[in-house]
Parts: C-alpha cells; structure tokens; sequence
C-alpha cells in the first residue's frame, strides 16, 4: 500500500516536476486499485490454493518492482503503467496476510494481531508523509522512491525466513464463488463506499494543504503522517474491541464519527488549523473502520475460504479507491475543494448507513457472538 501514500504525499513534486494536473494525480490511486479491485476475486483464490508464505513472498517482491519503476517514470504514462501493476501486490495482501494470522494465532488474539496486522498501512502513511518525505527533499522524490523498493525486497526475505511452511498447494478444490453473499455483500458494499472517501483523502489531503492552506512541502507531508499515526492507534484500538456481538455495530459507528472528519477538513478553508485534527479524525474513524470489517471477515469466515472472502471485501474497498479520487480530482482541479469534502462526507454517511441497516439485519436474525456464518 506504500505506493499509495508516496504519491498522496509527493504529490506536489511530482505535480510540478512531471508536469501532471491534479486529475492525473487522482487517476494513479484509480488505475491502482482499478487493478486491485478486478484481481481481488482471483488473487484470494491463489492465496487459498498456495498459502500465505509463498504469496506474501511474491507480493512483496512484486511491489518492490512496482515501486522501482515509478520512481523512473519520465512522464505520466510510465508512472501509470507501473502504478497498475503495483495494483496486483495489493489484490493478494489481505488474502494472504489473513490468512497468516488464522495460521499462526490463537483465536482469542486475532483481533488484537489483525488491528496489528491493518495498522501497518498506515505505517505506510506516516513513512511516507515524514521520513521517506524528508528523504525526498536530500534525494528526490525518485531517491525515496527507490529507498522504498529496497524496503520492499528486505521484508519480503524477512517473511520467507519467518513464515512457516505452507501447506502443500491445492489442485482438487472446486472454485469459490466470485460474487460476495450474505454478510460478505454487505461488508464489500460498506467498504466501496468507505474507500471512495478514504482514498479522496489520501490522494489529495497533502495537495490540498499546499494549494488551498498555503502550507510548505514539507507541512503539507506531514497531514498524512498524523493521518497515519491516528489510523495506526485508532486500527489497533478498535480491532482489539472487535469482539463478536460488538464487532457488528462498530464499522457504521466509526463511519459515522468520518463524516465529522470530512466536514472539519471542509472547515479548513476558513479556518486553517482545523485541517489537523480533521486529519487524526479521519484516521481514527475511516481507516480504523476498515480493519474492523477485516476483523469481522475472519469472524465470519466459512472454512477454508478466508483468503477467498477476505478478497472479496477487498475488491469493493479497492474499487473504492478506483472511483473516488478521479471525482474528487475533477472538483479539485475546478478549484472546488469544497464540493469535494461535501462528497467525501457523503460517502462516509452512506457507508454508515449500510453498515448499521447491516447490524440491525443481524440483530434481528440473533447473529452474533460467533454464529452463523452465512457468507
């Protein structure tokens, strides 16, 4: 997910130095999670078929490439070739991270281990808004770029050489369905719109910053780091009080404190200082609500289908992420920032209300505390 935050938080370098618009900026989180979200279904499927080893090993590697080649893109087109195929990595990680976590983790911990497990995107958002930032202004945006990959490479060692063995791979299985059932519809419907939100976030908080706030390079970075630190805590917090029978009512709860995020960073044109602790909401609420549904996925889970299920929420978290950004770019680069927090609450609004009608349907059913799985 580095790819993401790099971009969100070099975005006015490589705004100026590519010569690319806004609607351009917007179109790499779109082609990203574009490929993501279409190779989700599959990509679940391989990482039931392979284990988690061997996947985590292969997107790693995958993303280091990906990372390499946008930091030596000369121009647009390159930069959005190799966003799409950092796009691929990023359709196995769920699948394969959970799916690590139901192997090596006692029940009663998963919760807390997969908030562990989520906040690490969020890491993602604090090493790019701040260290691999400052980098950018000693090397280069293309330097930090590259220090990135490098990282890439060592964690993917690091996970061969601690991961136990797979399994030995699955060829007699019959498929999984591709289409989301039951509770998984309803988390990957909540995620869709959750993701169009956080993404418009992500891609064009630091943007707006520097644009509209007057804030330096350097500042405008540093929204997404508090952005990722908050989402950091606030993932790790809320996975680990995701227990079954409370875990259902919280994804639309935590959406609903996002729509106070969205309007306090709409606040920020008048009132400059209140774009900071929109950016800890945001973090604490939007982001903190995705860790949960994966928490919830594991919950519900059928047997032998948590990478499966697991990337089918992912697909609609990813197409999220495809369609919010591009029309979020179209009002920005309008100089309507404004409408563009306007959708962003409205996004994070109706994902709330899929979320609760979701709840209600459960409690009316008497579904919780474990019981039935009808994904």
């Amino acid at each position: 997910m580095l790819q993401l935050f790099l971009l969100g938080a070099l975005g006015p370098r490589l705004v100026d130095e590519l010569d690319i618009s806004p609607t351009v900026l917007g179109l790499t989180t779109t082609i990203g999670f574009g490929t993501a979200a279409v190779l989700s279904p599959a990509g679940g499927r391989i990482v039931d078929r392979v284990g988690p080893r061997r996947a985590l090993a292969a997107l790693l590697l995958l993303s280091a490439v990906a990372l390499a080649l946008i930091g030596a893109a000369p121009g647009a087109g390159f930069l959005l070739a190799a966003v799409a195929l950092g796009g691929l990595p990023q359709a196995l990680a769920n699948p394969a991270t959970n799916k690590a976590i139901l192997a090596t983790v006692e029940p009663a911990r998963r919760g807390a281990v997969t908030g562990m497990k989520q906040s690490g995107v969020q890491l993602g958002a604090f090493a790019a808004g701040l260290p691999l930032a400052a980098l950018a202004g000693w090397l280069g945006w293309r330097g930090a770029v590259w220090t990135a990959a490098g990282a890439a490479v060592v964690t993917a060692v690091w996970a061969l050489r601690t991961l136990p063995q797979d399994a030995p791979a699955r060829t007699g299985a019959p498929p999984a369905s591709l289409v989301p059932r039951g509770t998984i519809a309803w988390l990957a419907g909540f995620s869709l719109l959750l993701g169009c939100g956080i993404a418009s976030v992500n891609t064009y908080l630091a943007l707006y910053g520097a644009h509209r706030l007057d804030l330096g390079p350097g500042a405008a970075g540093a929204l997404v780091a508090v952005l990722g630190v908050a989402g950091v805590v606030g993932r790790i917090a809320w996975s680990k009080a995701a227990t079954p029978g409370r875990a259902e009512w919280l994804p639309g709860l935590l959406a609903a404190g996002a729509v106070g995020a969205a309007l306090l960073l709409a606040g920020a044109a008048a009132l400059g200082a209140l774009v900071w602790p929109g950016a800890v909401a945001v973090g604490a609420f939007a982001v903190s609500a995705n860790a949960v549904s994966m928490v919830l996925v594991m919950q519900r889970a059928a047997a032998g289908r948590a990478g499966q299920d697991s990337a089918l929420v992912s697909a609609g978290f990813f197409a999220g992420f495809a369609l919010g950004p591009p029309l979020f770019g179209l009002l920005a680069s309008a100089g309507h920032y404004g409408w563009g927090w306007t959708l962003v609450t409205a996004e994070f609004a109706a994902a709330s209300a899929v979320a609760l009608a979701w709840a209600v349907r459960e409690r009316g059913r008497g579904v919780g505390a474990g019981e039935g799985r009808d994904a």
